[in-house]
């Protein structure tokens, strides 16, 4: 089959590869110069499934209630008209019980445990080096509320069969010696071994010519405008280059994937959300850290990505633009310093932001459609890296008609 695959991000280009991998045609198509060029360009850098904590809990409603208003809140509603924010953000409040929290949870860690293998097998077979680091995540606590939340997630994780465990202060250090000249206290975290670090662009920059070697075409510098259906099919993706046509098509575009589906009588709710990471060069310090780490005081995670620290962070519900709050630019740098003081130097930090499209169960959507000929990759929130090749290798597996290695209940576009 010729397969069209809309978006050349790295869950996009993942899902390209293994749809070539099972013997089908593949084109690609992107409004951007290259693969890899928005969500994926800058993000945090982790192969985290220990992240996998639904943001939806029992919890939430109390902590959003008290960040209101707060500009350097982790996570902050820019208030303005929007219907798609308020029935997202309906469905989400439903899903704020500790019953579906744990639900969820399961949903979340079954893909990113399965992708977190399929990495390492596609690592493993291309020879691919992206600045990976395979040293675990250390999870870091200041304060017995948040242990608390840690260790809860860590049982739970640990129920479900992942890999993870509860840490000392002084193990923290003994993990990452980077934080005894921290100027923030550590009281105790978890670790969790098998997960990664590495940078996605990197990744996706080398899979897509792994996919052009394969005989993938990826049409670039072309802007979707549309799906033409015909008869309960799609027909055709249309683009300002023209229509391009194939037998099967996979929506892979993340927060845009809702606006493009909505015209065909889909309403997905997937919502951007809009995080912040900044890039320290680390030439010539000795204080950032070499395993990768997630900060849940402030809701940040580092991943040290060769000569640079990645720190990235903080949720901004803002509809669909790009633009940056100096503010809050500026809480996740004086924070990566606080807990790196000699990490690198300031001057040299490069911002960047991007929309990280949002469930509100925050598990992806890996499913058919009623269209019979159109499937969807799309919402993995902040996981999408994490996530990328099992969600590729499972859709791929399922437009060909086989079983995925992995149960896709509760990830289809029904449960909404």
């Amino acid at each position: 089959m010729h397969v069209v695959v809309m978006g050349a991000g790295v869950i996009g280009t993942t899902a390209a590869w293994y749809l070539l991998e099972n013997g089908h045609q593949v084109t690609v198509i992107d409004r951007q110069h290259a693969a890899g060029q928005e969500t994926s360009f800058a993000n945090g850098g982790q192969i985290s499934a220990c992240h996998a904590t639904p943001w939806a809990n029992e919890h939430t409603p109390a902590q959003i209630l008290k960040w209101l208003g707060r500009e350097e809140a982790p996570l902050l509603f820019r208030m303005r008209w929007d219907p798609q924010l308020f029935s997202w953000g309906l469905r989400f409040l439903r899903n704020c019980t500790d019953k579906r929290a744990r639900v969820n949870l399961e949903k979340a860690l079954r893909v990113a445990t399965y992708s977190r293998a399929c990495l390492k097998d596609l690592r493993s077979s291309l020879g691919l080096e992206y600045d990976h680091l395979e040293q675990g995540i250390l999870h870091v606590c200041r304060n017995e509320d948040e242990l608390a939340t840690v260790e809860k997630a860590t049982r739970q994780m640990q129920e479900f069969g992942l890999n993870r465990r509860m840490v000392s202060a002084t193990e923290c250090l003994e993990i990452e010696p980077a934080l005894r000249d921290s100027n923030a206290k550590i009281i105790g975290g978890s670790f969790t071994p098998d997960d990664e670090s590495g940078d996605a662009r990197k990744f996706t920059e080398l899979l897509a010519d792994r996919c052009r070697e394969r005989g993938a075409i990826f049409r670039l510098d072309t802007t979707i405008t549309g799906l033409k259906q015909d008869q309960g099919r799609i027909a055709a993706v249309s683009t300002d280059q023209g229509d391009i046509s194939g037998d099967r098509y996979l929506m892979c575009l993340g927060s845009y994937s809702p606006l493009l589906l909505k015209p065909l009588g889909i309403h997905l709710p997937v919502y951007p959300c809009k995080g912040y990471s900044i890039s320290i060069d680390t030439t010539g310090h000795n204080g950032a850290p070499r395993v990768a780490l997630i900060d849940d005081s402030v809701k940040m995670v580092y991943s040290r990505l060769g000569n640079r620290l990645r720190v990235a962070g903080t949720a901004e519900l803002d509809g669909y633009n790009l633009r940056m709050s100096e503010r809050r630019q500026k809480m996740i740098a004086d924070k990566a310093f606080e807990l790196f003081p000699n990490s690198g130097d300031r001057s040299t930090i490069e911002f960047w932001s991007g929309l990280r499209p949002v469930t509100p169960d925050s598990a992806p959507v890996i499913s058919d459609t009623k269209y019979d000929n159109l499937y969807l990759n799309t919402g993995h929130g902040t996981l999408g890296w994490t996530m990328s090749c099992g969600s590729g290798k499972a859709v791929a597996d399922l437009i060909d008609g086989r079983k995925p290695d992995i149960s896709l209940i509760g990830l289809g576009i029904d449960r909404f």
